[in-house]
């Protein structure tokens, strides 16, 4: 449930800032009546998004074997990486985007706003699938997934609308980096199941690679809400190999510190651009 909360959370807030922005913008430039051009382009985008991950649930659902595991290790490579762009993709347009989706507005008149909202909505949404694929498999069961995605895009909704109402000093700056560097240790959840399942691909089932690092029988650790928590959030095991714990921190470390260094800005305040959540 927590990897799916945040998830859609992280997701449901790039998609609602952007609205914002777009709704925000429409009214000081008094074209409030082309806001249902938004809507469309929204309401549209979360259908595909529905029909996508319906369609791709139902396509894999019932995997066994080999295939499984070839299915399962490619859908974690995948997501690893395109969470790992996503995170730093944001990171370095936040400050822009607000900028860049005014200009989109400014040479946009009536259907066209349908397709920006379309596009930036779609974008998040199928990424949203792809990432809850990869973390109803890390979890205990799927229905957690469920409730914690549905109650990730409740709160995302609700800061959205506090970004639109607020009118255009609200910084959620500190939030993108807290929820980027957790997303980070759900990626290196993600590069250590993707080395178990593509090990069982293969049948590497001798030395000490593949041997476990420690062993948990009992306890909160290794069974229970928490365990599933840790698990489908961090990816935390009771029983990991040597490789897919090697895998994860060699993925984390580097990553890691690569994220936070650029994260500190050498450009003075006065002449930094506006931040994402600075939406007028």
């Amino acid at each position: 449930m927590g990897s799916s909360f945040l998830i859609t959370l992280r997701e449901g807030l790039e998609a609602s800032l952007i609205l914002a922005i777009l709704l925000t913008y429409l009214q000081k430039t008094n074209r409030w009546a082309d806001a249902r051009f938004v809507w469309t382009g929204t309401v549209a985008a979360i259908g595909v998004c529905l029909v996508a991950g319906i369609a791709i649930f139902l396509a894999l659902d019932g995997l066994n074997g080999k295939v499984e595991y070839a299915v399962e290790g490619f859908i974690a490579l995948f997501a690893m990486a395109v969470l790992t762009h996503m995170i730093f993709w944001m990171r370095a347009h936040a400050r822009s985007l607000g900028k860049e989706l005014r200009d989109k507005v400014d040479a946009s008149v009536g259907s066209a706003l349908s397709i920006i909202a379309f596009a930036a909505v779609a974008r998040e949404g199928l990424e949203t699938v792809l990432f809850l694929l990869s973390a109803e498999t890390e979890s205990a069961s799927g229905s957690q997934v469920v409730v914690g995605g549905l109650l990730g895009l409740v709160v995302a909704v609700v800061i959205g609308f506090a970004v639109y109402r607020s009118g255009n000093r609200l910084n959620l700056r500190t939030f993108f980096n807290v929820t980027a560097v957790l997303l980070l240790l759900f990626a290196a959840g993600l590069a250590g199941k993707a080395v178990h399942e593509l090990r069982e691909l293969i049948g590497w089932e001798d030395g000490w690679l593949v041997s476990s690092a420690w062993t948990l029988e009992s306890g909160v650790w290794a069974s229970g809400t928490f365990y599933d928590f840790m698990r489908g959030l961090f990816g935390w095991h009771k029983s990991p190999e040597n490789i897919r714990l090697i895998a994860y921190f060699a993925y984390l470390i580097p990553v890691l510190v690569v994220y936070l260094r650029g994260g500190a800005s050498t450009t003075p305040p006065s002449q930094q651009p506006k931040d994402v959540a600075q939406v007028a």
